[in-house]
C-alpha cells in the first residue's frame, strides 16, 4: 500500500516538474518573441542594401559579400552550418555588370527623342555592349511554336532590325492548354528566337530591371516603358491597344514599321559567364530525439536587380525585408534554451531574379529528404503595409493554424490565406519549386502598401518600408514555426 502511495506522489511530483518546466519553456518563448525588434531588422535591410553590396546582383563578388555577412550572423548567433560544415550551397550564375547607362533614342521623321532613365527605359541587364540604329518590327510575344499553330514571325522580316516584343503568351488562362505554352513564355527563348530569325536588337516592351535575361553575342536590348511604345505605335498610324488585343486573340499582327522610324540603343556591359552564387544555409537542430529528423524550411531570396552604370537598385523590399525577418526569427530560435522539437533550416537563397536558381539547386540537391521536409516557408517582399497574405493556408490547415492562432493571440493583423492551386504557367517564385517538390509550401507577403512598392526600381529605398510590419512578419514566423516544430500530433 505505501509503495502504491510513493508512485502516485512520485507521479505527481513528475508532472508537477514537466509542468513547471513547460510553463518555463513558454515564458522563454514569449520573452524571446517580445526581444524581436523593428529597429534591429530595419538595420538588417540597411546593412543589405548599402551601397558596398551594390545591389546584390546574383553571382557578382558584391552578392558573395553579402552572404559572407549573413552567414557571419548565424555563426555569431550559434546557428549551425548546414553543408556538411559550410554555410554555403554554390551553384553555377552567369551574369552581366551594366557598366554604363547607355541610351536609347527614338527618332521620327528626322526628330530625335531621347528617352529618359529611369522613368522611360532601362539598360538591358544582360544585353551585348556597343551601338545599334536601325528600324523597328513589331513582333507581338516572339514566338515560334508550330505544334501550336503559331508563329509571331511569319509575316516579317527581322533581319538587321530592333524589334519590338512583349513578354509573356497570348494563353493566359491557368489550366492544362497553358502547360503547352509555358516554354515559350521564358525571356531566354524569347531572345534566342529573335537571334535566330536575324534580329539584331530588341525594345522589350516592359520597363523592369531584369536579370533573367540571356546573354547573346552582338545582341543589343534595353527595356522600354509601354507609354513610349504606344506613341511610337501612334507615329505609325497605328492603335497599340487594339493590337494587343488581336494578340490576346492568337492573332498574330506582326508588321514593319515606316523607315523614318529608327531606334538607337547604346550598351556598355561586361559578361560573367562562369561565375558562381550560392544559398546562405544555417541550421538550427531539433531537440527531440525521434523528431529532430523532420525539417521546416524557412527561406527567402538574397539576391538584387544589382546596379547600372552608377545608379544601384538597393532592393530593400525585394527582398531584402524578406531577408531580414528571417534573420530576426533565426536569432530569436537561436536565444532559446530549450531548441524546438524538429530542425529548422534557414535558407537564404541565391539566384532569385535570375531564374530561381537557388531554389533550384536546393530541390535538386536536398540537404534533408523531401519526404522528412514538413513545410517550407517562402518570405519575399514582407516590408511594406498594414496586413499579411500566407498562400496555403486553406490546403494545410494542420500547419496553418499555428500561424492563425500566432496572430490571433498575440500579433492583430489581418491575415488572409487561400488554397493551393497548381500553377501550369511559367514559375515565378522560389516556392514553385519547393512546391513542384512536393514539400507542402507557404508564402508570405504583406498587403495595404503604406509607401509606394517600387518593383525592380532604384527608388525600392529603405525609406519606403514599414518597419513594424516587418517586426510583426518575424514575431508571426517565429511563434508560427515554433508551434509547428513542437507539434507532435502533426
Amino acid at each position: 500500500m505505501k509503495s502504491r502511495i510513493f508512485l502516485v506522489l512520485l507521479l505527481l511530483l513528475n508532472g508537477s516538474l514537466i509542468g513547471i518546466s513547460q510553463e518555463a519553456n513558454n515564458e522563454k518563448l514569449l520573452e524571446t518573441f517580445h526581444s524581436i525588434s523593428s529597429n534591429e531588422i530595419l538595420g538588417f535591410v540597411e546593412e543589405l542594401s548599402s551601397e558596398k553590396y551594390e545591389g546584390r546582383l546574383s553571382g557578382s563578388p558584391e552578392y558573395m559579400d553579402a552572404s559572407r555577412w549573413c552567414a557571419s550572423k548565424f555563426e555569431e548567433w550559434g546557428i549551425a552550418p548546414a553543408n556538411k560544415g559550410s554555410y554555403f550551397q554554390y551553384f553555377p550564375n552567369e551574369y552581366s555588370d551594366v557598366l554604363e547607362l547607355g541610351e536609347v533614342v527614338y527618332t521620327n521623321k528626322g526628330q530625335a527623342t531621347k528617352l529618359k532613365f529611369p522613368e522611360e527605359y532601362l539598360p538591358g541587364s544582360n544585353s551585348d555592349s556597343g551601338t545599334l540604329e536601325a528600324g523597328l518590327v513589331y513582333v507581338g510575344h516572339g514566338i515560334t511554336a508550330p505544334e501550336l499553330g503559331y508563329d509571331d514571325y511569319k509575316n516579317v522580316d527581322v533581319k538587321g532590325k530592333i524589334i519590338i516584343l512583349e513578354t509573356g503568351t497570348p494563353y493566359t488562362k491557368n489550366d492544362p492548354e497553358l502547360a503547352r505554352w509555358t516554354p515559350y513564355a521564358y525571356h531566354r527563348y524569347k531572345f534566342r528566337n529573335a537571334v535566330k530569325h536575324g534580329a539584331a536588337g530588341m525594345i522589350y516592351a516592359s520597363k523592369i530591371a531584369n536579370p533573367n535575361t540571356v546573354h547573346l553575342d552582338g545582341f543589343i536590348y534595353a527595356h522600354v516603358e509601354p507609354k513610349i511604345v504606344e506613341q511610337i505605335f501612334i507615329d505609325a498610324g497605328k492603335n497599340y491597344s487594339t493590337v494587343k488585343k488581336q494578340l490576346k486573340q492568337m492573332e498574330t499582327p506582326s508588321f514593319t514599321f515606316p523607315a523614318n522610324q529608327t531606334v538607337k540603343i547604346t550598351a556598355k556591359t561586361k559578361y560573367h559567364p562562369d561565375a558562381k552564387a550560392c544559398n546562405v544555409v544555417g541550421m538550427i537542430e531539433g531537440s527531440d530525439p525521434n523528431l529532430k529528423d523532420e525539417v521546416i524550411i524557412v527561406g527567402g531570396h538574397l539576391d538584387g536587380q544589382g546596379q547600372m552604370g552608377d545608379v544601384m537598385f538597393p532592393s530593400a523590399l525585394d527582398n531584402a525585408s524578406g531577408v531580414a525577418d528571417i534573420l530576426a526569427a533565426a536569432k530569436a530560435f537561436a536565444q532559446l534554451e530549450v531548441k524546438p522539437k524538429r530542425s529548422i533550416l534557414f535558407i537564404l537563397i541565391g539566384g532569385e531574379e535570375c531564374g530561381l536558381y537557388g531554389s533550384k539547386q536546393y530541390t535538386d540537391q536536398p540537404l534533408f529528404p523531401v519526404e522528412k521536409t514538413r513545410m517550407m516557408i517562402n518570405l519575399d517582399m514582407v516590408g511594406n503595409g498594414t496586413g499579411f497574405f500566407l498562400t496555403g493556408g486553406k490546403t494545410y490547415t494542420d500547419l496553418y493554424r499555428h500561424f492563425e492562432l500566432a496572430n490571433n493571440k498575440w500579433i492583430h493583423r489581418s491575415l488572409q490565406t487561400n488554397e493551393v492551386t497548381k500553377n501550369y504557367g511559367r514559375p515565378r517564385s522560389d516556392a514553385s519549386n519547393f512546391e513542384n517538390a512536393g514539400i507542402p509550401t507557404f508564402g508570405l507577403w504583406t498587403r495595404n502598401s503604406v509607401f509606394p512598392v517600387y518593383y525592380h526600381d532604384p527608388r525600392d529605398k529603405t525609406d519606403v518600408l514599414t518597419p513594424e510590419i516587418m517586426e510583426d512578419a518575424a514575431k508571426l514566423l517565429f511563434l508560427g514555426i515554433s508551434g509547428i516544430a513542437n507539434d507532435e500530433t502533426l
